[in-house]
């Protein structure tokens, strides 16, 4: 993951009211906590956070450019976006020092296909792990090549890189291989209960 820098503003002016100036300015109201310091408000460049977000992940490492105050290492820890226009409204910054470890969530991908007759469940998108700050990996990747029905693979099952360590439950449940015809059937037979009820009432 690449570091990115972002010349940042620190905020003097706080509420919802603020939020909205800062925002309609092209900026995101953002706080900066971590290692026992007091919180910083700053305000973030919208395209450039955007940028940064798209192009790293959620787990984006920031080197912040704070005006008048030096230059600050934080990840990306919360980003919340507005419900029906999707604009981020709010970021939470975590201060962190290079080669730090830091616990985190990332996306596991699937890689591969099934065997034959096989349909295959992502019953969870990401787990927690452990990584230096500056060594999150985007995405970790799951290989259901050639996985029979009945086969189930769990959060240990996941190869991770060199330095990371897996936090979730090692027996988490990540992908449930089951078949294909028997899920068929299962909804048709659903679907059918479904409409002798409708029938009845």
């Amino acid at each position: 993951m690449s570091e990115v820098r972002i010349a940042v503003e620190q905020r003097t002016e706080f509420g919802k009211g603020a939020a909205r100036r800062t925002r309609r300015a092209g900026k995101i109201p953002a706080v900066l906590y971590g290692h026992g310091s007091d919180p910083k408000h700053l305000s973030l460049p919208s395209v450039e956070f955007a940028r940064a977000i798209r192009e790293n992940g959620h787990n984006a490492v920031l080197t912040l450019e704070v005006a008048g105050s030096g230059s600050e290492l934080a990840l990306t820890k919360t980003i919340t976006s507005h419900s029906i226009k999707g604009y981020i409204e709010h970021v939470d910054l975590l201060l962190v020092k290079r080669g730090e470890k830091v616990t985190v969530a990332v996306p596991v991908v699937l890689a591969g296909e099934a065997g034959p007759g096989a349909l295959v469940s992502q019953a969870t998108t990401e787990i927690e792990i452990e990584a230096e700050a500056l060594h999150i990996p985007e995405q970790l990747e799951l290989s259901i090549a050639g996985a029979e029905v009945g086969t189930q693979f769990h959060a240990s099952d996941i190869e991770l890189p060199k330095g990371v360590t897996l936090q979730s439950d090692p027996e988490l449940l990540i992908v449930n291989v089951t078949e294909a015809a028997a899920a068929m059937a299962e909804e048709a037979a659903e679907g059918e209960a479904a409409e002798g009820e409708s029938e009845e009432a």
